[in-house]
This record gives structure tokens, C-alpha cells and sequence, in this order.
């Protein structure tokens, strides 16, 4: 780990300013920041301290919706009474991150802005696609957790849990830099390898993520977040599912929304489960043609195929319980 200094800004705009300055990083809760530097991935020669920030560790409600801060812990998100009763694939997320102790100091943004898991990335002595080299090792080597949908040249999968649950309910991201403040949709904020394979959002030089805005649910809307792991301790998710489903008093989807996680290099939207969905009186057999569809798309690597039928399972369970359907024995 490298000598750096730690600065308190006096306010926002003093932050972004910092943080624009050349080898300059953010600190949150520090969770993914601590592993980085520890591991030498990460090298600043400052980092700008966001904790003494007022305003951005409060979860607001309004006739518009939900705001969440960036520096809301992950703990505060799972045990909030209005995100469990109305956006609860959000609090279920939050509540299924890390262990109870990272809950306590992990933040919501530092959760949506963490870097990949690849263990080719987390190595310092490979210097792989995702850190300006010219090959993504997992190609021809051991890609058994990476991205069996929207991968290449990179195929790293984005390892936040909140992240597909507040794509599933239409979330934006507020961002303040030295350009003014703008707000980005999340499913534009995050960025696919082909764009840039060395990023994975859109954040400018000296932009902060402030706050998350979460849109007042469709009428009658249900949600429900799945995660597959190897264990039920601490580790990240094989495959998660958010599902946002709204039917009416015959079971007809007026609205629904699939997002899949820890498949793709960023949260995986499924257009064609929703067209499937979208329309149709739901049933268990809907269902499953929605998460066949979901699936359709995939092109696994040597070592990921068996993401498919997990993926698939999660998602027709997922569908059934947002919509109150209990599944058949």
C-alpha cells in the first residue's frame, strides 16, 4: 500500500474539486477502496474524505418518490419501513450484501461504484484488459464466475447487489461535479466493456455521486430479489434477479421489469422477458417462457455455462412471487 493523504473537504463543490485533481480518489465507507489499495490496484496520491459531508446520509420520501444518499449504509437500506414495504427488492438487496459488519459500513454508493472481482483484475501482477492491458485472461482461462451476457473485450460481471434491484424500479443517480449537476438514468450510468473496457460507469473527472432518486412504484407494482451463492455466508452473488412485476385482478402484466446481476458486466436488463411477460395473464408457464427468453441471449465461456439454468430458475421464481403466484410443487 502507497503513502497518500486523507482530506476532509469543506463542502461538495471543494470535493468534486479535489477529486479532479490528477491521481485523486473518493472515499466512502471504504470498503471496496481499502481492498484496492491494499491490493495495489489502486495507487492515489490523496483521497477525499466524503464522511464529514451533511446532507448525503438521509433517506428522504416525497409525493416523487424515494431519494437515498450516497453515504446511506447498506444496513439503514434493509431496515428502512418504507423501502422494505414498497420497494422491497431494494431493501432485500441491501439486506442480502456482504455480512452484518460491511453492512454497517458500506455505503449505497460505494456499493453501485465498486470495482470488479475478477481475480485476474484483483491480481497486482497482471495487467489485464480491465487495467489498460491488451488481454482479458479470463478468455482462455479460469472464467468461471465472469459474464455470460454482454462481455467482450472484457468479461468482468458487476458485482454490486443493489445495483439490479434500483434498475428495476427506474432509479437515477444525481451526480455534482465542476460542470453543474446532472441526474443519469442507472441503466445508462453503467457502461459495457466494448465502450470502455478500463471503466464501468459514466462518472466524469471530479464527479460525486450524491444520491439515488427511486420513482413512486406503478399502481399495485410487487418486487422480489433472488440471489444464487456457493455459501450463505459472506460472498457475492453466482446469479441475482430483481423483479418488478404490476398485474391487475385477472393476473394480466401491466408492467414488468427484469434485471439480472452478476451475469453480465453491468445490471442486465431483459427486454425479452418483459415483452413476454407484458400483456399476458400470468401463469406458471408464462413464467417460464419469460425466463427462457431472459436466457436466450446468453453465449457462456468454457467454464460459466452452468449459469444458465441457475439464471433461468431465478428468474420464473422471481416472476411468480412478485406477482403473489406460489410455484407448484
Amino acid at each position: 500500500m502507497n503513502r497518500f493523504d486523507l482530506i476532509a473537504p469543506l463542502d461538495l463543490a471543494h470535493a468534486g474539486r479535489l477529486a479532479a485533481e490528477p491521481n485523486h480518489a473518493v472515499l466512502a465507507g471504504g470498503v471496496d477502496m481499502l481492498d484496492l489499495l491494499k491490493q495495489s490496484i489502486a495507487a492515489p496520491d490523496s483521497l477525499v474524505n466524503l464522511k464529514g459531508l451533511k446532507g448525503l446520509d438521509a433517506i428522504r420520501s416525497g409525493d416523487d418518490g424515494l431519494r437515498i444518499g450516497a453515504l446511506v449504509k447498506l444496513s439503514a437500506i434493509a431496515d428502512h419501513p418504507e423501502l422494505r414495504d414498497r420497494y422491497t427488492a431494494i431493501a432485500h438487496a441491501a439486506a442480502e450484501a456482504a455480512t452484518p459488519q460491511v453492512r454497517n459500513l458500506a455505503t449505497a454508493g460505494g456499493n453501485l461504484l465498486q470495482r470488479p472481482r475478477c481475480w485476474y483484475f484483483r491480481n497486482p501482477d497482471i495487467n489485464c484488459l480491465k487495467k489498460g492491458g491488451d488481454t482479458c485472461y479470463a478468455v482462455a482461462g479460469l472464467n468461471r464466475y465472469h459474464s455470460i451476457l454482454g462481455g467482450g473485450p472484457s468479461f468482468i460481471v458487476h458485482p454490486s447487489n443493489l445495483a439490479p434491484a434500483l434498475v428495476a424500479f427506474g432509479a437515477s443517480a444525481k451526480l455534482v461535479g465542476p460542470a453543474g449537476e446532472r441526474t443519469v438514468a442507472l441503466e445508462e450510468f453503467f457502461t459495457l466493456p466494448k465502450d470502455d473496457a478500463t471503466r464501468e460507469n459514466v462518472l466524469k473527472p471530479g464527479e460525486i455521486l450524491t444520491e439515488i432518486v427511486i420513482p413512486v412504484p406503478p399502481p399495485g407494482a410487487r418486487s422480489v430479489y433472488l440471489e444464487a451463492r456457493e455459501k450463505q455466508t459472506f460472498d457475492w452473488p453466482l446469479v441475482s434477479v430483481a423483479a418488478l412485476v404490476a398485474v391487475d385482478h385477472a393476473r394480466v402484466v401491466r408492467e414488468a421489469r427484469i434485471v439480472m446481476g452478476a451475469v453480465a458486466p453491468v445490471p442486465w436488463r431483459s427486454p425479452e422477458a418483459e415483452r413476454v411477460l407484458t400483456g399476458s395473464r400470468l401463469t406458471s408457464a408464462i413464467a417460464v417462457q419469460a425466463a427462457e427468453s431472459a436466457l436466450k441471449p446468453a453465449t457462456p465461456m468454457s467454464g460459466n455455462a452452468y449459469k444458465i439454468p441457475i439464471a433461468t430458475a431465478l428468474v420464473r421464481r422471481a416472476i411468480l412471487r412478485a406477482a403473489g403466484i406460489e410455484e407448484a410443487a
